[in-house]
């Protein structure tokens, strides 16, 4: 091959054989210079104009103002491709502003917060393009979720009450820390031989502690603490046991914990845990009358009732304290079964006679017919008429039937139990068979409040004297403190409960020392410490 074909560019042109159109070398190279320069003018113009951003949205990204800028045709004209450029600016202007104001509010949360509005946003996302009725995969409903106002984020102005508030937290994290150290994932800790221990009410669920101090961790702001606790939940927490447990128990320890920790946090997990056990529960109503038993094996469904219960009787205290959480769990869960089953236990409570107006602590699940005439507003009874008043207010006092059952047993009790003694103080006594034992159990004390909550829904000419009561009832049970061996205080049970390994009960407050049960209950850091 001649070497001219190798080197065109320096291979000398044959004039005479040259078309008209054709170019020399030198004009070549010119032409290739302008080209060159008109394209590094365009693409920097692309990019180094202001309205660079709208146009690469427009090329690259397809965005739809521009879009809509572009399907306006040749008839648009300038003056409507500047009107359209100009409202192209504003939805720019105001989307940044917009983001502006959402990465503020992102700032303000806790890292699990944005984490959980992450999950919520997927899940509603998912619900939307899933079309199957708004059900998710694991069969609940997507509900909107939305935090409780005041639950954390405030502290008292008076500074004793903040010292007090410390001290308690302090108290707290005593108890939460020796239970992780000595008995993590034990339902309940013993605080003296430092570990484990585990009730035959629970069967064999595991984590009583950790579920029933969840509400009370996030209302103290212990978040490391709470996150360490769902974590726990959430990889451990297993109902699927083939034991016999407690339905009022594990009601209000598990489902309650559950329940509470999901209305604070948002958490799904507490949501879909609190359901799972919540259906696990329900053949515990699969009676006659479906009074349910006190007893059921989560595996097998088969229930009974505690053998001492006047033949075989179902509680009032137990079939009557599971109305707040089944509720809850049938406007979480989608399924009416929940409310249902809790709402039938009222009905079959109406239809019957009542002696005195009260409503004796035994009923025969098999026949529907009271069991012994004991009545007490302390053991056996005490939170059955706690939440009658309080599913009232939980309906925003809407729940008429709740609202009458609890004002009329009040005016029952108040008639027929309250009394007072010899030296002034007002007591609840216990009823049987038409006679009154005049004692008053420590579990009573709970009436001082739950009289005092309610009295601001009785009638106008009530209200007062149902405040009275209230107070009179509290300084009775305050008397009882007072006249112990060991006064029972904050104080009292930072000296006479607090051991190394945590706070234990304690068997004789009238012992002058301490004589400990070696149990750190659960509700200790669920109820006590709130």
């Amino acid at each position: 091959m001649p070497v001219a074909t190798l080197l065109p560019f320096t291979a000398t042109p044959n004039r005479k054989s040259a078309s008209p159109t054709s170019f020399r070398l030198t004009e070549k190279f010119i032409l290739l210079l302008v080209f060159s320069a008109f394209i590094t003018l365009c693409f920097g113009a692309i990019f180094f104009l202001p309205d660079s951003s709208k146009l690469l949205s427009g090329v690259f990204f397809h965005s739809s103002a521009v879009e809509t800028n572009t399907r306006t045709g040749p008839d648009g004209g300038d003056s409507g491709s500047a009107g359209n450029d100009e409202r192209v600016l504003a939805k720019i202007r105001k989307d940044h502003e917009k983001a502006l104001l959402e990465a503020k509010d992102t700032l303000q949360k806790r890292p699990d917060e944005i984490k959980q509005d992450i999950l919520n946003d997927k899940e509603k996302v998912a619900v939307d393009s899933a079309g199957q009725g708004g059900k998710q995969v694991n069969n609940l409903p997507f509900v909107e979720y939305h935090r409780p106002p005041g639950a954390t984020g405030h502290e008292p102005l008076d500074p004793e009450t903040r010292d007090r508030r410390t001290k308690v937290r302090e108290m707290m994290k005593h108890a939460w820390d020796s239970y992780r150290r000595f008995a993590w994932g034990s339902n309940e800790l013993r605080p003296v031989s430092k570990q484990g221990h585990s009730s035959n009410l629970f069967g064999s669920i595991k984590g009583a502690t950790i579920v029933d101090a969840l509400d009370t961790l996030y209302i103290m702001e212990m978040f490391e603490e709470f996150d360490v606790a769902t974590e726990w939940v959430e990889k451990n927490l297993d109902f699927n046991v083939n034991a016999e447990v407690s339905v009022f128990e594990v009601n209000i320890r598990f489902v309650g914990g559950l329940l509470s920790a999901y209305y604070l946090s948002g958490k799904e997990v507490f949501r879909r845990k609190a359901v799972e056990l919540g259906e696990k529960l329900l053949p515990a109503f699969k009676t006659p009358t479906g009074i349910p038993w006190a007893l059921l094996n989560l595996k097998s469904g088969i229930g009974r009732n505690w053998p001492w219960a006047s033949g075989g009787s179902s509680i009032l205290a137990e079939y009557g304290t599971l109305h707040l959480e089944f509720m809850h769990l049938s406007k979480l869960s989608g399924n009416p079964e929940f409310a249902q089953k809790v709402m039938n236990i009222r009905k079959v409570l109406n239809r019957l006679d009542k002696p005195q107006g009260l409503y004796p602590n035994y009923l025969n699940p098999n026949s529907g017919q009271w069991g012994q005439h004991h009545v007490s507003v302390g053991g056996l009874g005490d939170s059955f008429y706690e939440y009658l008043l309080k599913a009232w207010l939980m309906s925003d006092k809407t729940d008429e039937e709740g609202k009458k059952m609890y004002y009329d047993a009040l005016q029952a009790i108040e008639t027929n139990l309250m009394r007072k003694s010899s030296n002034g103080l007002t007591y609840i006594a216990e009823w049987k068979g038409g006679l009154l034992e005049h004692k008053m159990g420590h579990l009573t004390c709970f009436a001082g409040g739950m009289i005092a909550l309610g009295a601001d829904g009785a009638p106008s000419d009530k209200t007062g004297h149902q405040m009275e009561q209230a107070a009179e009832i509290a300084r009775t049970c305050h008397e009882s403190y007072a006249r112990t061996e060991m006064l029972f205080s904050l104080q009292a049970l930072e000296q006479h409960c607090k051991v190394e390994g945590g706070y234990s009960g304690i068997r004789d407050v009238y012992a002058s020392t301490p004589n400990h049960d070696d149990v750190q209950q659960s509700f200790y850091l669920a109820e006590t410490l709130k």
